[in-house]
């Protein structure tokens, strides 16, 4: 195993179809855990999620997250993001261009509009994690 340089983890992170695993506080302090889709967009890891959602409530009360993308197969390799989250509260309009971005990430580009449209809407907020506190190890082949 190794520590990945910043450019090696970036990549990492663009790669494929990956998910995000999200961990956030409850108001009991129980830890919550949620896979997410996600683009990385300059110095920040960004996905959306609804401010009813379990997601929504515990960022809005406690912005604290660690965020976990890992490659689940031999060498296997992880990226740790630790950081404080920012929500955004857009209107659909302005929200659409990153739900496409990201749905075009997980599903393709021909689906990217129906699924943009429909994650675009009153109650979806985006959210911003900065790439500050990075842990990353790539698995080292035999």
């Amino acid at each position: 195993m190794k520590q990945m340089e910043p450019e090696e983890w970036r990549a990492f992170l663009d790669h494929g179809r990956r998910t995000a695993k999200l961990a956030t506080v409850r108001s009991d302090g129980r830890p919550h855990l949620a896979p997410v889709w996600f683009v990385v967009d300059q110095d920040e890891l960004v996905f959306m999620t609804g401010l009813s959602s379990v997601k929504g409530k515990n960022l809005s009360r406690d912005p604290r997250v660690m965020i976990s993308v890992d490659e689940e197969s031999f060498p296997y390799a992880f990226v740790l993001v630790q950081g404080t989250a920012r929500i955004e509260r857009l209107s659909p309009d302005e929200l659409f261009p990153w739900s496409r971005r990201i749905a075009a990430r997980y599903v393709g580009e021909e689906r990217a509009d129906s699924y943009g449209r429909r994650n675009a809407i009153e109650g979806e907020v985006l959210v911003r994690v900065p790439l500050a506190r990075v842990n990353a190890v790539s698995g080292v082949a035999d």
